[in-house]
């Protein structure tokens, strides 16, 4: 079967292509992180602008990690395919993305692209842990190994940050206009978060370095939403059957897709708005919504739901005692945050029960308990602090804090061992075999960790109490007797 490329999009009848000229669209965008989600999201919103509208919005995608996607995506002419599933799918071509860089191998390719007179914004989906920064606090970790090789060998970066710092050092050398650095990854006020780790990374460097980007760079906050699983060889193989070509970059998505952004921009920018984005003055409530309610229910899905044996989120819902527990934990969640004014925050409530069930996506509980240590203090612990300040029941947020604590111990309610992805990964290991016989030690030694838990949390209203009754019921009697026992 032949791979897809420029020359057989041309004769694709069956699929939308794009609608503008590749070869004659300039870059406008920088973006790092090229994963699927980009792809599903922020690539596809700005070729939707360029089918609509043309414009030199072209992407130099990066990845900062591996070659995977480069290799993917390289024989394809950057090329790939959509596949909406839903009650029905869709697929298109997708063309926005025109050339994948990969930060290990050259370095330097990344800082010159992003020094490119033509380019007007930076984004980045890195994923949480991708700042390199402390979760609790949100100040950059000038510890963390990558940091301190970019703050010695800022001229060859590997984190995020660096490869942002480097590109604006040669920018302001160049003396070219400012530019928009757009996180979208699902951190609170990321726009800030993001600010702040390049200022203090560029203060170390240089402080007229610092100083430059205070007055040439804005830093816009966004909320990004669509479920995106990853793509697995199955899908690969049905779609190629079906469609008759082979896309080795094809990423699968839901129907639903949001995008709010801050406009706070220091150039020109395409008009994502004429194609489905929101452009708002402050994005905070919209992203604490989706932070709590979302993203917040969804990881409490993905470790209960792989403790007790559920491959996917949609496979979590079929489960009437988990589907329960997610209807009290959002609800829970729900009386913390006050909507803006023509927001139905019951509705949306609705609707995520809806995208949660959708059997076409195949969003394994595995890939969404990934990196709990940074994800957890936005989608739980903000939360529940807010619980907490107004006496309320804390309960169902212990009962959280207790099934990741046992997931991250590295086994599940069978006693088969888990694969534990998470940057502390080695650090729980060796506390839970420390203290494999005493939970009550297991849950102190894991809440005295400040990278993850504010110490003014702690110790109120029983929650260390409440969480360490929860995990030994979990591992006396698994995880859906005990989430049954809690919903009584």
């Amino acid at each position: 079967m032949s791979r897809l490329n420029s020359a057989l999009a041309q004769s694709v009848t069956t699929v939308q292509t794009p609608q503008y000229n590749r070869q004659k669209t300039k870059a406008g965008i920088i973006h790092l992180g090229i994963g699927a989600f980009h792809r599903a999201h922020q690539a596809w919103y700005t070729h939707h602008v360029m089918n609509q509208n043309g414009g030199d919005w072209g992407i130099i995608a990066c990845s900062l990690r591996s070659a995977t996607v480069y290799q993917q995506m390289a024989e394809q002419d950057c090329l790939y395919t959509l596949l909406e599933r839903g009650n029905t799918d869709k697929t298109e071509l997708i063309g926005s993305v025109q050339q994948v860089l990969v930060g290990p191998e050259n370095p330097q390719a990344i800082v010159d692209a992003i020094a490119g007179e033509s380019i007007k914004v930076i984004s980045l989906t890195v994923t949480e842990k991708g700042y390199c920064h402390h979760p609790a606090t949100g100040q950059l970790n000038t510890e963390h190994p990558d940091i301190i090789h970019d703050i010695n060998h800022l001229g060859s970066p590997k984190s995020a940050i660096g490869y942002i710092v480097a590109g604006l050092k040669a920018r302001q050398e160049k003396n070219l206009s400012g530019i928009t650095v757009m996180s979208c990854d699902n951190l609170p006020s990321n726009g800030l978060v993001t600010q702040r780790c390049v200022l203090q990374l560029a203060e170390s460097i240089s402080p007229a370095l610092a100083r430059w980007i205070k007055q040439n760079v804005t830093f816009p906050s966004t909320v990004i939403d669509r479920i995106v699983p990853a793509t697995v060889a199955n899908d690969i193989a049905l779609f190629e059957d079906k469609l008759g070509y082979r896309d080795e970059a094809m990423v699968v998505a839901e129907p639903f897709s949001q995008w709010i952004i801050e406009d706070n921009f220091a150039n020109t920018r395409p008009a994502w708005e004429q194609v489905g984005a929101q452009f708002v003055t402050q994005a905070e409530i919209y992203e604490l919504i989706k932070l709590r309610l979302l993203n917040g229910t969804h990881s409490l899905l993905a470790y209960a739901g792989y403790l007790a044996g559920k491959e996917t989120i949609a496979d979590v819902m079929q489960d009437h005692v988990l589907k329960k527990l997610c209807t009290a934990f959002m609800q829970s969640a729900a009386s913390t945050i006050t909507a803006p004014e023509g927001f139905d925050i019951k509705a949306y409530q609705e609707q995520l029960h809806e995208r949660f069930e959708n059997p076409g996506l195949k969003h394994r509980t595995w890939q969404i308990a990934m990196d709990g240590s940074q994800k957890i203090p936005q989608r739980w612990l903000s939360t529940l602090s807010d619980i907490i300040e107004t006496n309320g029941d804390i309960r169902f947020f212990a009962f959280a804090l207790a099934a990741w604590m046992k997931y991250i111990s590295g086994t599940d309610d069978q006693r088969r061992a888990i694969q534990v992805s998470d940057p502390l990964a080695d650090d729980f290991a060796a506390i839970a075999k420390q203290c494999a016989h005493t939970p009550t030690e297991y849950v102190a030694r894991i809440f005295a960790l400040e990278s993850i838990f504010p110490q003014t949390l702690l110790n109120i209203n029983n929650l260390e109490l409440f969480t360490c009754e929860y995990l030994r019921e979990i591992n006396l009697n698994g995880t859906l007797a005990t989430a049954r026992k809690l919903l009584r």
